[in-house]
């Protein structure tokens, strides 16, 4: 994936400069007022902004196209009638395609049914139109102007960012935490989902029959990706093929948290608290370094505690907790006594466009504020992550579960099924997080707690297994 001015092939660029400049300048122009398009009533070629009631709409758009001469400009003076802005334009080579409709002439004058092959290019838009404009009436326009197999889809502002800056911060996100390689590959393809899928099942201990070469591989909607940390990432994309460069572009993101040491690098700043009795706390990110502590704390923790978390007995803890602290399916938070000893667990794991809280609090500190502390931090994770929603599942009778999500402030569902509650938090259209503090959420502890937490399997099982509710 390139920018247009870097990768267009010569012969189109050639036919956008001479014969679709005009049609073009919604594209080339769009810094200053557009005079009407020759040829055109003045209706149609006023700038949308000037209408009474100019308000306009950020859509990302990809659509393919034969990649000859004076098919983009048609694209874009199919557009620019529409009084659509063009924002920004990438290209992607695919090469040849067939034609199966198409007839070509035989070597002797006559006809044959055999498929002929064209060049081929998918053209990514980012475009701002009328807001009466909806997705079926942009899908119409470029579809009648020679465009295929469109897609439209709502955008925002992280898509007025240029491809090459775009890249570039999310490398830089990916070496300073490795739990941002799944988020970042979520940005840089577009919506999609990411999993990551250990060598060997944390729940039953069968190994993965996923195997993958070392450059990976792409099945046009399916990318398979060797995890640096161990397993398979595996990234879908249904209503969209990958290419051939968004392949490529995955493969060096995923190879640069390789080179730089996968699953060793989370952030280690902590914030002091003090809570409503007193006594201080730290909060910081945790991984599988903090296993030993972890299990120690599982063995301090009442049978009702465990029960309530996991619901049901535990076995094999130090493979389960191994999986849950991993970077790779999400983010952990932890709360240390000023002694250095381990009492509170809290981990936001990923699950497409929404993610999983689950807590666990040690019995002597509960009830005092640090399982709504880190409810709330994780959220305001999950938030930065983009995630539209977070849940939590528990059960019914967990009604300080209940309470703590509840002290969100947050709209809430909930769902209840043979004694387990799901509770879920709509984080898309909400504002802002809350304040956060150094390395993980608010600057102050609330006084909102819980003894227990949520099924820590849901997001995880299904990373490997299908969807919550299916």
């Amino acid at each position: 994936m390139t920018d247009m001015s870097q990768n267009e092939q010569p012969q189109r660029l050639r036919s956008l400069l001479t014969g679709g400049v005009a049609a073009c300048r919604s594209l080339l122009h769009r810094r200053r007022p557009q005079p009407p398009l020759r040829g055109l009533p003045r209706e149609a070629g006023q700038d949308a902004a000037s209408r009474p009631g100019g308000a306009t709409s950020l859509w990302r758009m990809r659509t393919t196209v034969p990649d000859e001469p004076g098919r983009l400009a048609a694209l874009c003076g199919a557009l620019a009638r529409e009084d659509v802005d063009i924002v920004s334009l990438q290209t992607f080579p695919l090469g040849p395609a067939p034609v199966p409709d198409c007839e070509s002439e035989s070597g002797d004058g006559g006809r044959t049914d055999t498929p002929v092959h064209r060049e081929q290019a998918l053209d990514e838009f980012v475009l701002r139109a009328p807001a009466a404009l909806e997705a079926t009436d942009l899908t119409r326009t470029v579809d009648g102007a020679g465009g295929s197999r469109t897609r439209v889809e709502r955008a925002d502002a992280h898509d007025l960012e240029d491809a090459p800056t775009r890249a570039l911060r999310l490398a830089a996100r990916t070496a300073r935490d490795t739990a941002e390689l799944p988020l970042a590959l979520r940005q840089l393809l577009g919506r999609c989902t990411v999993r990551s899928v250990p060598p060997v099942s944390p729940f039953s201990g069968v190994p993965s029959p996923l195997d993958v070469p070392p450059e990976g591989s792409c099945e046009e909607t399916v990318l398979r990706l060797p995890d640096p940390a161990g397993g398979v990432i595996v990234v879908e994309r249904p209503q969209l093929p990958f290419t051939p460069a968004e392949f490529a572009r995955a493969a060096a993101l995923v190879e640069l948290d390789r080179v730089v040491g996968a699953g060793v690098r989370v952030p280690r700043s902590a914030d002091r608290l003090t809570l409503p009795d007193g006594l201080p706390v730290t909060v910081r990110r945790a991984d599988t370094g903090d296993l030993d502590a972890a299990l120690s704390m599982h063995e301090r923790c009442s049978r009702t505690t465990l029960d309530r978390r996991y619901h049901g007995p535990v076995s094999e803890a130090d493979r389960y907790l191994r999986h849950l602290l991993s970077p790779r399916f999400g983010r952990t938070l932890a709360a240390w006594t000023a002694s250095g000893r381990l009492v509170a667990l809290g981990h936001l794991l990923w699950d497409g466009d929404e993610s999983e809280i689950a807590l666990l609090v040690e019995d002597d500190w509960q009830h005092r504020g640090i399982g709504g502390e880190l409810l709330c931090r994780l959220v305001g994770l999950a938030r930065e992550a983009g995630s539209a929603d977070v849940y939590a599942v528990t059960q019914a009778s967990n009604t300080a579960m209940v309470a703590a999500m509840r002290r969100l402030g947050l709209p809430l569902d909930h769902q209840v099924e043979d004694g387990t509650l799901v509770i879920t938090a709509r984080l898309a259209g909400t504002g802002e997080a809350a304040p956060t503090g150094t390395a993980t959420g608010t600057d102050t502890a609330r006084a909102a707690g819980t003894d227990a937490g949520t099924e820590p399997g849901t997001a995880a099982e299904r990373q490997l297994s299908g969807p919550r509710h299916g």
